[in-house]
């Protein structure tokens, strides 16, 4: 591997002492150029996605769209990448700031947005003048190819832009590791980002990361439940419960607790489980038997404790080497250690509570602060869950 690695930096750097000299307009011109190549086949590599992260039809065509959206996006950018020219105290001197590239970018993804998550990455990096080393998740290899492909078609002498790297965790500490590589970008788990950060650091690295979710939503006295119920149902179920923004945990008022529960209930049992290529299907299957082993080992070790567990079989559907599941639903009396932690599987725990600044607090008693949401026609309440006081999360929702 490491002569195949050597030689795969050697070229991205390569490609990218070119690229930079490229004016910034007609870097968005190559973006807009492959925006438009994945327009074109968007059925295609949606289908590629179904295949391989085993994600529903409609959640595959989305995701092509953001990485559509994202080329629309930084084409704009190229037109924008400003610097500043400020007054000095120095007579008859100005002072100026110029934005460089920074050379190669590693890109490191998850399996649950094959696509997107690259495209987030490689079109922002691309149209300021850097090349990408990709090492996608050994689960979606096809998927990076077919991106690849894509690129190729409209990159003309440019097409090392992208270069792939397949493998799993002993490539991705290659890139972590490695001086020539100025910034990873990394996606996957909280874990995934406490091992890697030391490396990149040790070396005075750029890094950034984007990691787990334990999401929260607060269920008020007002809500519109028949809006909720959706709106939970989809965020803890959809991608399997297997997306970094997925419902982790529902704080549900007490007046309102039993009949939230009821609804949810049913709610669960009515949704269509099955092959994510057929049309009728809201949920396929887990990713790997290991997903499927990681969710079993938090429901038995909560039941043991007592807690009353909803659901979590799993079901016998189409392929016997799938992990297809019922999505579980556990009522909790307290917090439980497992309600701090994230399970990347579809388990959903309910909590009473009486007071909305307790529902806030225990939404953000949390390590993670990625996103949360609140349902309620109570201006107030919404209010407060916005304000400095409210939801501590980078996406604070209001009834969706």
């Amino acid at each position: 591997m490491a002569s195949n690695f050597d030689g795969i930096v050697k070229k991205s750097k390569d490609v990218s002492l070119s690229w930079r000299s490229v004016p910034a307009p007609q870097r968005g011109e190559f973006i807009r150029l492959f925006g438009e190549e994945l327009r074109s086949q968007k059925k295609v590599l949606a289908k590629i996605i179904t295949k391989e992260a085993r994600k529903i039809q409609t959640e595959s065509m989305g995701e092509v769209q953001e990485a559509i959206d994202m080329c629309d996006f930084a084409v704009g950018l190229s037109r924008q990448l400003y610097g500043l020219t400020m007054p000095s105290e120095r007579p008859n001197h100005r002072l100026q700031e110029l934005w460089h590239p920074l050379g190669v970018v590693g890109c490191i993804t998850a399996f649950n947005f094959p696509m997107a998550v690259f495209a987030w990455n490689f079109c922002l990096a691309a149209v300021c003048g850097n090349s990408v080393i990709w090492k996608p998740s050994p689960h979606s290899n096809e998927c990076a190819n077919a991106i690849k492909a894509a690129w190729d078609k409209v990159s003309a002498d440019y097409s090392d832009l992208i270069l792939i790297l397949e493998g799993g965790n002993e490539e991705a500490i290659s890139i972590c590791k490695d001086k020539r590589i100025a910034l990873v970008s990394a996606t996957g788990s909280t874990q995934m980002g406490k091992e890697i950060a030391p490396i990149v650091s040790a070396r005075l690295g750029k890094l950034l990361l984007e990691l787990g979710g334990n999401n929260a939503a607060i269920v008020c006295p007002s809500a519109d439940l028949d809006l909720t119920i959706k709106g939970i149902a989809f965020s803890a179920c959809g991608t399997t419960g297997q997306r970094c923004t997925s419902l982790r945990r529902l704080f549900v008022h007490s007046e309102i607790f039993d009949d939230c529960v009821n609804r949810l209930k049913k709610c669960f049992d009515d949704l269509v489980i099955g092959c994510p290529t057929k049309q009728d299907s809201q949920i396929g299957p887990l990713i790997s038997e290991e997903s499927y082993n990681s969710m079993q080992k938090v429901l038995d070790s909560l039941k043991k404790n007592g807690n009353e567990v909803i659901g979590g079989k799993r079901l016998e559907i189409e392929n016997p080497e799938d992990y297809y599941v019922k999505p579980a639903l556990v009522i909790v009396e307290d917090i439980v250690d497992e309600m701090l932690s994230e399970t990347f599987a579809p388990i959903l725990y309910v909590k009473k509570y009486n007071n909305i600044k307790d529902a806030i607090n225990m939404q953000n008693n949390v390590s993670q602060g990625l996103s949360s949401s609140i349902f309620t026609n109570d201006m107030r309440e919404s209010e407060l869950f916005l304000s400095e006081s409210g939801s501590d999360c980078g996406i604070a929702n209001v009834n969706i």
